[in-house]
């Protein structure tokens, strides 16, 4: 009994140290010439269950300020290699491949 209590303290103390900052971004927001990127992150984490480990840190170091680095004639290079969004946007994969889907990500 004595080690549930404990483990009930460390549980409690521990969703007392999450912070509303350390919740992810609804959506982010990427420059590019052709159009900006607006990348709906609680869409992707809701396809994927919430399971985090399916892109971060895999495909992307899991912060809102790191570069995408996902720029202009990588987008082939991403897809053969199925790297950044070409892990899941490649004919293979389980989105829609790039060519030819510029306006799905991009805006002007």
């Amino acid at each position: 009994m004595r080690y549930l209590t404990i483990a009930a303290i460390c549980l409690g103390l521990g969703a007392v140290g999450v912070r509303a900052a350390d919740k992810p971004p609804d959506k982010l927001v990427f420059e590019a010439k052709m159009g900006n990127v607006t990348f709906n992150h609680a869409s992707h984490a809701a396809a994927q269950k919430g399971n985090c480990a399916v892109c971060h840190t895999k495909l992307f170091p899991q912060s809102a300020t790191a570069p995408l680095n996902f720029k202009a004639k990588l987008h082939a290079t991403a897809q053969e290699e199925k790297t950044s969004c070409g892990g899941c946007h490649n004919p293979a994969g389980p989105a829609f491949a790039v060519k030819g889907n510029c306006a799905k990500c991009h805006v002007k």
